[in-house]
């Protein structure tokens, strides 16, 4: 489970729409040969349509959600061992229900343990007794590199969220919500599309702000002028980078 901490709560939400891993055992209602189990998982590769279950924080309607990959790491009789990469929004129980229903004898979820969020990776992770022991180890020496172990820089949570990277000149700007305009831009990464959730960024790969692209990746390279980018959530503070723009009176 990712923890932000202080301004870095602000990126909760790249995390919370990028795409997800689970490890799941999948225990079968009936007997299956492994190569129709086999079968019917590569079925549920791709995109999916699913209904939330019962018991969900969302409204039970017809839904797209994309199935990145499903591995069977292990079998031992009916419980099926399992690893998932999925979009966001993916209900696993709702999943090995419906996998249970294309074999034909029946399927729930028995336990469950999600190893990845974005960018975040289950062996990254530390436990809440070792911070313990690394806030104590600084408090006792003062070196922040100890903590710089653990605690990460926020960009860390933007690595899958496309990035466009601005002039110094244009940060200040950013930083008082202003709409990013093309000729601000230095660079931009591949794969934008209208409507995406961007990421603001100085050239040392500093988070300015999460911006609205409101052109594609081709577009914005051929702009000179107009905005590519309406601020969403300003990341920076204030002052960071000299102001070079003027408020007109």
């Amino acid at each position: 489970m990712p923890i932000t901490l202080y301004e870095a709560t602000k990126v909760v939400q790249p995390l919370l729409l990028s795409g997800k891993e689970y490890v799941c055992v999948l225990r079968l209602h009936g007997d299956v040969e492994d190569g129709e189990l086999r079968r019917v998982l590569e079925e549920f590769t791709g995109v999916i349509y699913q209904k939330p279950p019962l018991r969900s924080s969302v409204k039970r309607r017809l839904r797209k959600r994309r199935i990145y990959y499903i591995e069977l790491l292990e079998r031992v009789e009916r419980d099926v061992l399992l690893k998932i990469g999925c979009e966001a929004g993916t209900y696993i129980r709702k999943l090995c229900f419906d996998i249970g229903e294309a074999l034909g004898c029946g399927a729930h979820m028995v336990e469950l343990r999600r190893t990845r969020s974005g960018p975040l990776k289950e062996e990254e992770s530390v436990t809440l007794h070792e911070l313990f022991h690394l806030k104590s180890e600084w408090e006792e020496t003062g070196d922040l590199e100890v903590l710089k172990k653990v605690v990460l820089p926020m960009e860390k949570a933007l690595d899958y969220t496309p990035k466009i990277y601005i002039r110094d000149s244009a940060v200040d700007a950013i930083c008082h919500g202003a709409e990013l305009a093309a000729p601000g831009v230095l660079y931009v990464e591949t794969g934008i599309r209208k409507g995406d959730q961007v990421a603001v960024m100085t050239l040392k790969g500093e988070a300015v702000a999460l911006a609205k692209a409101l052109a594609t990746t081709e577009e914005i390279l051929e702009m000179n002028k107009g905005f590519v980018a309406k601020t969403q959530r300003v990341l920076m503070p204030r002052g960071v980078y000299p102001k070079s723009w003027q408020k007109k009176k």
